[in-house]
């Protein structure tokens, strides 16, 4: 009898708390998920860092006056595109103007995305990337 592997769905979907530790399984899904995509190595470790950047981003920032706080990732795979959002219930923290070794994770995300946008919204941040894949996925 012949092995059939089980397809892979087309949406990836996580709620964490909002904990920098609890970021590497995240990570580390998000990549399998890819993976069994057919998303090629480089394409795929684009995609991993860019939203890494935007789950740290909301895992460092978003919750700073808060004990708790949660972390969504919401990534779809369609015919041509991979599209990851992450979204924070935190506030906002602008750039520290005088801090000239951080501050670029939004220019990392942004460089590595083919489109990326930040909504900054009362109740939290979202941060929407995509990828063409360039076929079927």
């Amino acid at each position: 009898m012949k092995h059939v592997s089980a397809p892979v769905p087309q949406e990836f979907r996580d709620r964490v708390p909002a904990e920098a530790g609890r970021l590497v399984g995240l990570r580390k899904q998000l990549a399998e998920w890819l993976a069994g995509l057919g998303v090629d190595g480089e394409r795929r470790e684009d995609i991993v860092l860019a939203s890494n950047e935007a789950l740290a981003n909301s895992a460092e920032h978003a919750y700073r006056d808060e004990a708790d706080g949660v972390i969504e990732i919401h990534a779809t795979s369609s015919r041509n595109e991979i599209k990851v959002v992450v979204t924070d219930y935190g506030a906002w923290k602008p750039a520290d103007t005088e801090d000239t070794i951080r501050g670029r994770g939004l220019l990392l995300i942004d460089r590595l995305a083919d489109q990326a946008a930040c909504e900054y919204r009362g109740d939290g941040t979202t941060v929407t990337m995509s990828w063409l894949t360039g076929g079927p996925t």
